[in-house]
């Protein structure tokens, strides 16, 4: 008779926990499995700068900033032209949403772009130790 209630009594609380387990996810904000994403939208020449339209979330917190880098792909190899750009860790909204934002990149002295050139462009977070991740890449031709 014993046995009988210890097992019912075992599997009530195995249910408690299984629910009480069921509960606690259901409550967790869906977007919590997105942060800390980047995607590249689209890349603009804004003369003599390059524009990168980002879509980002990160968690809440979070003290990275948002790089991008561009790099001009040719096939010379005479040319080297890179642009940088940054948002720095207050200017971003870290709170599990997806949010976009418009990253300014300047050419490095002596680089330049043009309409018809093709670039490579990188945006990636970068925290206070040198850390970098997420990052993302793609090749336009502006």
């Amino acid at each position: 008779m014993k046995s009988s209630h210890l097992r019912r009594r075992l599997a009530g609380t195995a249910a408690v926990a299984i629910l009480a387990g069921a509960g606690v996810l259901a409550a967790a904000p869906s977007a919590v499995a997105k942060a800390n994403l980047l995607a590249i939208d689209k890349v603009s020449l804004r003369a003599p700068d390059l524009q990168v339209n980002v879509t980002y979330s990160c968690d809440r917190g979070m003290n990275h900033q948002l790089v991008a880098n561009a790099t001009k792909i040719n096939q010379t190899g005479s040319d080297e032209s890179v642009a940088a750009g940054t948002i720095k860790a207050d200017k971003l909204a870290c709170d599990y949403d997806s949010h976009a934002a418009n990253v300014t990149m300047r050419p490095a002295v002596g680089s330049h772009f043009a309409k018809g050139d093709k670039v490579k462009v990188t945006v990636f977070y970068f925290d206070n130790d040198g850390f970098s991740y997420a990052r993302q890449e793609t090749s336009v031709v502006l």
